[in-house]
């Protein structure tokens, strides 16, 4: 009898199209480290963060794409750079804090400085110590600290938002985007000033693309939202849209709020509670903005690294940090503008609480991808369906389809080769 390991079987997409979707593309560790070289490290753009976050020169803050840990940091001459956390000498992330102002970056273990763009200035003992008249170690005469600086990723900046790539040949960001996503980019961020309000983070036990799929979908938040459902902020008989690119990775999701209450769309909807009732009405203070230009949602997947998200007077983005293949951490960066009034700014703040980690609404994602990714664990040779609305991939004027989840994983499918 052998007792040789069995030779691990290449993972197949068996069905003909994107309307069945194999566990394992949530749970093979293999998948997801080719994800991330093809995905996150080359031929596409990731957010880092908002201007608002690194005002002054010198500040930084410390982020991720993909797996790999980056430092966004403010120019003196007011430029961004974004530079790899990697030690140039011995590989060290020296930079250990989420947030801060320096004038150079240096490593602890050896000393090794570096500005703020990531040059190498400064090694010491470079010319090796004095001992009895004479220089003795140091770095070879061939050593040039230009050789030897940290990682500098390619830095896109539009509206107020920073994206980067380690792929210094990718498309420029307005054409990663496309048309169609760029115009609701710049609808959200159109030139006015950010201004920062506050952080949520929160890691999820269950795969990345999970969350990616979680904002492409629209048929779940009249569903199992009770908050949605029940006061009329998204349901599947609002006036909507679903848009995408033309390659399918991204997408946006486009609601006007209806006026809530029973209807015949809330029967048999167990979520919706028509006894709820708000202690605190003014959760539902909702103001129009000029900006909207009609919808009171726009809900945007950037992919593979980010959501975009305008629900009501509520704007933050939602940035996904993978960690293996069963987890990832989510942050939530809650935003306004610089012209808001104080009246605003308290009612941004005050809607945020829909969502986060704790949400009345956001609680409920984190659960279902959770418990979503035990079951891929359990059965990784079944598939999940997305059929609604047919099999095609196209865009839609309703809610009632799962197009959006088919076209990501056409996407996923032609960049992965499987």
């Amino acid at each position: 009898m052998s007792h040789e390991n069995p030779i691990p079987m290449t993972p197949v997409w068996e069905h003909e199209d994107t309307s069945r979707i194999p566990f394992w593309a949530y749970t093979d560790e293999d998948i997801h480290k080719q994800e991330l070289e093809k995905l996150f490290y080359k031929k596409h753009w990731c957010y880092v963060g908002l201007e608002a976050e690194i005002p002054q020169p010198g500040d930084f803050k410390r982020t991720v794409i993909g797996e790999r840990s980056v430092i966004m940091v403010r120019h003196e001459d007011n430029s961004i750079y974004v530079v790899e956390n990697v030690c140039a000498h011995r590989g060290m992330r020296f930079c250990r804090e989420k947030h801060g102002h320096v004038k150079s970056f240096t490593c602890p273990y050896h000393q090794w400085n570096y500005d703020l763009e990531g040059k190498l200035q400064g090694v010491p003992f470079r010319r090796g110590v004095k001992q009895d008249g004479k220089a003795k170690g140091g770095m070879p005469k061939d050593f040039k600290t230009s050789d030897h600086g940290l990682t500098k990723l390619l830095v896109a900046t539009r509206g107020g938002v920073v994206f980067a790539s380690f792929d210094h040949d990718v498309e420029s960001f307005e054409d990663f985007l496309g048309p169609t996503m760029l115009s609701y980019f710049d609808r959200m961020f159109n030139g006015r000033k950010l201004t920062l309000l506050g952080y949520n983070k929160q890691r999820i036990p269950g795969n990345w693309k999970l969350m990616q799929e979680n904002i492409k979908d629209p048929y779940h938040p009249g569903l199992l939202h009770t908050w949605f459902v029940t006061f009329g902020l998204w349901r599947a008989d609002n006036r909507s849209e679903l848009k995408m690119d033309e390659h399918f990775r991204h997408a946006a999701m486009i609601s006007t709020r209806g006026s809530g209450g029973k209807d015949t769309q809330t029967t048999n909807v167990s979520s919706f509670k028509e006894s709820m009732q708000l202690n605190d009405p003014s959760f539902l203070d909702v103001e129009v903005e000029p900006w909207w230009d009609g919808p009171t949602a726009v809900m945007m997947t950037l992919f593979p690294s980010v959501i975009l998200q305008q629900q009501v007077n509520s704007v933050s983005t939602r940035h996904i940090q993978p960690n293996g293949h069963g987890s990832f951490d989510f942050v939530w960066t809650h935003f306004g503008y610089e012209d808001d009034t104080p009246d605003m700014t308290e009612r941004r703040l005050r809607q945020a609480n829909l969502f986060g980690p704790a949400g009345f609404v956001s609680a409920d994602d984190g659960e279902v991808i959770e418990f979503s990714q035990q079951g891929f664990e359990q059965k990784p040779f079944h598939r999940s369906l997305a059929e609604l609305g047919g099999k095609e991939i196209e865009e839609t004027d309703h809610m009632v389809s799962e197009t959006l989840i088919r076209g990501m994983y056409a996407y996923w499918r032609k960049v992965m080769g499987v």
